[in-house]
């Protein structure tokens, strides 16, 4: 059955992607962008079954607005994609105050912002289901990407709370977590001015490793998307949907070194209790 989904940033990347798998398979989409025209062709083949929205994540009225219309335009929204995003990099010394608040607002309160604009409108008309892009970052972390693993933790710790809340609403989540994936990513990374002291540390390694090129890229972004609508349009989907080998293996190693580290303070943790008299 064709369904209607709302994605934001779907002027690229997996945005754009699913976008297009979604077209292709006969859903509507609503597609949020934040500069006009960039979907145009789209916009000519598929006609009233592709809704362009303006939106910016970093500014809420504008979020609200384009949920409520896009409610008010359609009989009703399946899915809800919350996408857009980009990645920032740097040591967290080397970060301006004004790079750290726009990828807080852009990836986490704008996240947020989204996800509460839709839980009413998700409520009425009897239970929807949010699909939050986060990434294995958001369960590891690489040194120089402090304030996007920042993001993408935050949401995914948001995540987890609000869909116990909304359960009884018919509301479920998937958090999807893809692994470094042939995007755009790299291209859209916004990246600090250098200080000297961080060549030789491990975030200068990660620095040299992207300029180079290096940094192992294993995701391939159709089929990453592929798997995405698959568990969307599944009757019981996970509530965290590893997408790529690096991820899976990435995040099975750090899920099992820190349930090590916490069995070997079962003592410590177990001392702190109050005694009984």
């Amino acid at each position: 059955m064709p369904k209607t989904w709302f994605i934001t940033g779907a002027s690229s990347g997996l945005g754009l992607e699913m976008t297009q798998q979604l077209l292709t398979q006969g859903h509507k989409v609503v597609a949020t962008i934040r500069r006009l025209g960039a979907l145009a062709k789209l916009a000519q083949e598929y006609g009233d079954r592709l809704d362009i929205v303006q939106l910016d994540l970093v500014k809420p009225k504008s979020i609200s607005s384009a949920v409520e219309g896009a409610f008010e335009r359609h009989d009703r929204i399946d899915v809800i994609v919350s996408n857009a995003g980009y990645g920032l990099f740097g040591a967290a010394e080397e970060l301006t105050n004004g790079e750290i608040d726009r990828q807080i607002a852009t990836n986490l309160t704008g996240s947020i912002h989204l996800i509460r604009a839709a839980l009413p409108l998700l409520r009425k008309q009897g239970g929807g289901r949010i699909v939050q892009v986060s990434s294995e970052g958001g369960q590891i972390a690489y040194p120089g990407f402090s304030l996007y693993h920042a993001t993408k933790w935050g949401i995914e710790g948001f995540v987890e709370a609000v869909a116990q809340e909304v359960a009884p609403f018919g509301i479920d989540f998937i958090i999807a977590e893809p692994g470094p994936t042939g995007t755009n990513f790299g291209a859209n990374l916004v990246r600090a001015t250098p200080m000297d002291a961080y060549d030789e540390t491990p975030a200068g390694a990660v620095r040299r490793a992207i300029t180079e090129g290096s940094f192992e890229i294993k995701g391939d972004a159709v089929r990453t998307v592929a798997a995405i609508i698959s568990a969307a349009e599944s009757e019981t989907p996970p509530l965290r949907l590893a997408l790529g080998s690096t991820a899976y293996s990435s995040i099975s190693q750090a899920l099992s070194a820190r349930l090590s580290a916490l069995e070997a303070q079962r003592g410590v943790a177990n001392s702190a209790d109050r005694q009984d008299p």
